[in-house]
């Protein structure tokens, strides 16, 4: 039924049957989440990761085999198939491969080679590459005719039709490939006058790396200096160890057709062959380097979007400014906007008034929690804010991406009759409440976390940020009566148009307060039932169990569990000494495994739990801007995006930082990922502060705390019924460290 099941198998390292499982539920509509989470028996435990590898390899193989199928269909319509070739086509396994043995029957364009048949020079041809003691050019006399006036121009036909034949030689094509991966280097040159227009790409100016070793990054700078017209570049072995290699197969004497047949395999190689396999190993870098920084881009969204939340607070958030002032706004705990105002608190005439207006705002809307921009003015606002001693928390909020949103089709829905200062501050302030849940209203491209994302497949990148923001999404689980409709549509099995229908059901109705009234909303049928009810959580329903990730389909299930232990389920959830006396063999049935039963257990231990981490209080040092940087200073800071030659550090002034890759750790790393982690705060060393070009260079592993160490941070946890108040809780640490 499957019949890609054992290649792909044998790649990604798991069973047929495995396989097999997750292509039938990707036949019946199921999405990854889902199948990651709810489906673990039929899979044998498959992860998000196992299951997006095979449905991807799923892909390729459909794309190669309807190729395969032209290429064969076209073969034979031409009645050129034989055995033979149906055997090598068979045996391809590689797009380059199968590409190698239709190249001799692909239309083309007229070629030199095809013209000199047509002229007659093809027995020439075989009679140079004998090599045998002939005189080749008084051979060649026999060939004249109308078309062909001269002994130069039938040697030279001949020639044209030994360097196609060289060409297409599959043999030495795959040699060939193999020398480029083994030994070519990626060179680039700056083109004539150019210098001073593409001095930003100086670095490449004259520059040679091995294809094996070079980094995406330094792919990706070339690719684009070659986009916009700066260099010129090739990819190349020694053309030495090519022409020998195309030699040994063909220089078979030394008569006088053999120079004849090494200018061909010369004439083959920098005509043909070169030109095709560098275009082939320019395409390939081009894809490696891409979906290597897709996957950076990926991995940090992921860390953002799965930010530690600070929860259900009320907020006044600030979107600072300098001449255009503060764009204040007050949030409840749900994020609805109840006040903005704007103040000025860089205009010593203005101050108090500004200071007056913030007091007022705090006691009348009871304030628990400051959010700050952490953009333009950031900091001084936050010194504003801190001076005034009003004993709250202050946050300052990465706005990366705010400015986007505030001017989106999606901010003018929910905010009408607000200009964009207003729902870029009211962002702010949702990003510190729940970053997950505002994050996703924006173009993920826009949040500034990525690697050359502007010169990546763009439509490769949408796929792969959009599935880590399902990802996300789903790992967290969504609050089905406050949850907006762009949080919605990432749900498994949701989408755009039921996400538009539940929110118009829960407008019409009221607050759900059962899962099974999901059932009620227009279109959204059994299946879409199936997929997204386990990711959709009812805070004080009428069932407990709606507020868990358990999915509906084994609340019996667990109604069973609850009544042989002699409890209800109200009772069992969370009481962890009851839940280790079941046993989950017991429960295992054809419809529900050991390793469900296993999820359900540890779930009801702790019921809808945040798998987000804790908030961190932190402050930067007291710098603000880049002419207070001094070498030698160790400071505070905050990763704000990780790529594959370093790490970036928000150090409290306009300019992020830069820790190379080899300033992380004591130890030998390719990837900054492998220590750090998006957010964490840590102290860095100042190496160097280049003040012309705005740059500050860093270490991390010439810190006292060493490679990755975190500093230690002041906690504060979300919000759950048996915790302190945010601010209770800082005021606990005050007291007990002496800030």
């Amino acid at each position: 039924m499957f019949p890609f099941a054992s290649v792909i198998a044998s790649k990604i390292n798991s069973s047929k049957k495995q396989v097999e499982a997750v292509l039938q539920l990707f036949d019946e509509s199921a999405t990854v989440p889902f199948i990651a989470r709810y489906r673990k028996d039929i899979t044998g435990g498959l992860d998000e990761v196992q299951i997006l590898q095979i449905q991807e390899e799923a892909k390729f193989l459909k794309e190669f085999t309807e190729r395969k199928t032209y290429i064969e269909k076209s073969i034979t319509e031409q009645g050129k198939m034989t055995e033979a070739l149906q055997d090598k086509i068979d045996k391809a396994t590689t797009m380059a491969e199968l590409e190698d043995r239709y190249l001799p029957y692909k239309s083309k364009r007229k070629t030199k080679a095809q013209t000199a048949r047509e002229n007659g020079l093809e027995p020439l041809s075989l009679l140079m590459l004998a090599q045998t003691a002939i005189e080749i050019g008084t051979e060649a006399e026999k060939y004249l005719t109308e078309k062909i006036k001269t002994t130069d121009e039938a040697l030279q036909g001949a020639r044209d039709i030994i360097s196609e034949t060289v060409n297409e030689n599959l043999l030495l094509r795959a040699k060939m490939r193999k020398l480029f991966e083994d030994t070519a280097t990626l060179q680039s040159k700056l083109l004539t006058d150019k210098e001073t227009e593409g001095i930003k790409y100086k670095d490449y100016f004259d520059f040679s790396e091995p294809i094996h070793k070079i980094p995406s990054h330094r792919i990706l700078a070339v690719l684009r200096g070659f986009l916009e017209g700066f260099l010129r570049i090739t990819i190349s072995p020694v053309e030495e160890e090519a022409l020998a290699i195309l030699g040994k197969e063909y220089v078979k004497a030394l008569t006088p057709s053999t120079e004849h047949v090494k200018k061909a395999i010369k004439d083959a190689y920098r005509r043909l062959m070169q030109p095709s396999l560098e275009s082939e190993f320019r395409t390939a870098l081009k894809q490696k380097a891409d979906e290597d920084a897709i996957n950076v881009f990926a991995e940090n969204l992921r860390q953002l979007l799965l930010s530690p939340p600070l929860g259900s607070k009320r907020i006044l958030a600030i979107d600072p400014g300098y001449r255009s002032g503060c764009k204040v706004v007050c949030l409840d705990e749900k994020g609805e906007l109840k006040k903005t105002d704007l103040i000025f608190v860089h205009e010593a005439n203005r101050m108090q008034e500004s200071e007056n207006k913030i007091r007022i705002m705090v006691k009348e809307y009871k304030i628990e929690v400051f959010a700050i921009g952490d953009g333009t003015a950031g900091r001084e606002t936050e010194q504003f804010i801190k001076r005034m001693q009003l004993g709250l928390p202050v946050f300052l909020v990465n706005e990366d991406g705010a400015s986007v949103y505030s001017a989106s089709e999606t901010a003018r829905e929910e905010f009408p009759e607000q200009d964009v200062t207003v729902r870029g501050s009211v962002s702010i302030g949702r990003r510190l409440m729940d970053p997950l849940a505002e994050l996703v209203k924006i173009d993920p491209k826009s949040i500034g976390v990525g690697q050359y994302q502007h010169d990546v497949n763009a439509y490769r990148l949408k796929e792969r940020l959009d599935q880590t923001v399902v990802s996300c999404v789903n790992t967290v689980g969504v609050n089905l009566n406050t949850a907006s409709k762009h949080l919605l549509s990432y749900v498994s099995g949701i989408g755009g148009s039921l996400a538009d229908n539940i929110i118009t059901y829960r407008n019409e109705t009221g607050r759900f307060t059962n899962r099974e009234q999901l059932l009620k909303v227009p279109r959204l049928g059994g299946k879409a039932y199936e997929q997204c009810a386990g990711f959709l959580r009812i805070k004080d329903g009428e069932n407990p169990l709606d507020a868990s990730s358990v999915h509906p389909e084994t609340y019996p299930l667990v109604q069973k569990m609850a009544a042989d232990m002699g409890i209800d389920v109200k009772t069992m959830i969370g009481n962890e000494a009851i839940l280790k006396k079941i046993n989950p063999a017991t429960y295992v049935s054809e419809k529900c495994g050991e390793l469900t039963i296993k999820d359900i257990l540890n779930e009801l231990k702790k019921p809808g739990l945040d798998p987000r981490s804790e908030l961190e209080q932190f402050e930067f040092a007291n710098i603000y801007k880049i002419e207070d940087v001094q070498v030698g200073m160790i400071i505070p800071g905050s990763v704000t995006n990780l790529t594959r030659f370093g790490a970036f550090i928000d150090i409290g002034v306009k300019q992020d930082g830069l820790v190379h890759v080899s300033e992380i750790a004591n130890k030998y790393i390719t990837d900054p990922g492998e220590v750090l982690k998006l957010g964490q705060k840590l102290n860095v060393k100042v190496l160097e502060v280049d003040m012309v070009r705005k740059r500050i260079a860093l270490s991390v592993k010439q810190t006292e705390e060493g490679a990755g160490k975190e500093i230690n941070s002041q906690k504060v946890k979300v919000k759950k019924e048996e915790e302190l108040s945010v601010g209770d809780a800082l005021s606990l640490l005050r007291r007990k460290f002496g800030k």
